[in-house]
């Protein structure tokens, strides 16, 4: 009988992973199964080029995925049984199903977080979806040259929101508005390069002013001040999708799935959780932020894993780490804050056209990394060994190294 694995979610991560198994394990033993709601992959990193009216390159799973091996199911998770080792999906006709596993890749992802700020959910726009970065394209279209775009949080997507719209449209009032200072996590050349950027494109800068509720035209901020504001982009930060804190899983209050260094679920073995879905400890014990840069290597780590325990092989523990951060400033700027292994900024960063053209390449690399699972090279599927995989706690082989690879962190 087939051992059953199936995905959830296909992001990054999720993709990634499903890939990676297709490459290390024969079709004859296993049946593996990529479940996610859209049919195409979503360039999550590029949400604001879109919003702006870039067009994106089209990217279907099943041409992605074609003579992989991989099953794919368009549908939406709905729930998920961690005891009976079931996925409840509903596909597009409103039809649900029940979906078995005998190991599960969670890696359902995140999305954006209001923070329960009164009014952002009504009244503000999000780019961590395809559908948000579409509403706000159109939203932005149909604005009058001069009327005021707001963009709240002083992030990597807040920086990279606010340059894009900028750039793509000038004639527009544009205001950034940040809780602290101004990337006050870079180096002072990566904050240097950025301020010159910012004042360049004429963005309006609103530092250590958070913003304490949303309204239709404007903003509050606390004070008690308002910001005009006939299109607010929300970019505070990101939420985990809740489906994991509603089951029995071993959870963090955030709902982040527990795992261990192999990113196996501390409460169900059966389990794997990856990227943001996940609370994985990285350097030094700090847990990793949302990103493509975490989530990446941690879809690595799982699917080696997986294959580990299922043919006999070694299992990975090389942990994630962190090389850079890759902020695009519009389609012309770019800055590399190079980091330490648990994302501090160091003095050294690359910064202008140069830098912006590095960011594209690694926003490429990524994408093509995922259209192609098998990295175009052989693949050395192993055949799955009968009987049970190991259990929990059973002591690991030799490690095997895992490599590690800069990949955007703008998600």
């Amino acid at each position: 009988m087939q051992h059953r694995i199936i995905v959830l979610g296909a992001g990054y991560t999720g993709a990634v992973a499903a890939g990676r198994l297709a490459r290390r394990l024969r079709r004859e033993d296993v049946a593996l199964t990529l479940v996610n709601a859209e049919p195409d992959f979503v360039e999550r990193v590029r949400m604001h080029q879109l919003a702006v009216g870039q067009e994106l390159r089209p990217r279907p799973f099943r041409e992605m995925f074609a003579g992989t091996g991989v099953e794919l199911r368009q549908a939406t998770v709905t729930g998920v049984d961690a005891d009976r080792r079931t996925v409840t999906v509903t596909d597009a006709a409103g039809t649900t199903g029940e979906l078995p596993y005998d190991t599960l890749v969670y890696a359902l992802g995140s999305r954006w977080d209001t923070h329960g700020v009164p009014g952002a959910a009504e009244h503000a726009h999000e780019i961590a979806s395809r559908p948000g970065a579409l509403r706000l394209r159109e939203r932005l279209a149909g604005l009058a040259a001069g009327e005021p775009v707001v963009v709240v949080g002083g992030g990597l997507t807040g920086l990279e929101a606010a340059t894009e719209i900028a750039e793509s449209r000038p004639d527009l009032d544009v205001s950034l508005v940040a809780r602290g200072d101004l990337g006050d996590w870079l180096s002072p050349r990566g904050r240097r390069h950025l301020r010159k950027v910012f004042d360049g494109l004429g963005i309006t800068v609103h530092e250590r002013t958070p913003v304490t509720a949303v309204a239709a035209g404007h903003v509050t901020t606390d004070g008690g001040g308002t910001l005009p504001a006939a299109v607010t982009l929300w970019t505070t930060g990101f939420a985990v999708h809740p489906i994991a804190k509603a089951t029995t899983l071993e959870s963090t209050g955030t709902g982040q799935i527990v795992v261990d260094g192999t990113m196996r679920s501390v409460s169900h073995p059966e389990v794997y959780a990856i990227g943001d879905a996940a609370m994985v400890e990285g350097p030094g014990g700090k847990p990793l932020r949302m990103s493509c840069a975490s989530g990446v290597p941690t879809a690595w780590q799982a699917a080696d894993a997986i294959a580990a325990r299922l043919t006999g092989g070694k299992l990975p523990t090389t942990a994630p780490r962190y090389f850079n951060q890759c902020i695009s400033l519009g389609r012309r700027e770019g800055l590399i804050q190079y980091v330490t292994a648990d994302d501090r900024s160091v003095r050294a960063a690359l910064t202008g056209r140069l830098a912006a053209r590095y960011k594209e390449l690694v926003c490429k690399g990524a994408a093509w990394g995922v259209a192609n699972p098998t990295l175009g090279l052989p693949t050395r599927r192993r055949p799955v060994l009968p009987g049970p995989a190991t259990p929990a706690g059973a002591p690991a082989a030799t490690p095997e190294a895992t490599p590690d690879a800069p990949v955007d962190t703008a998600a």
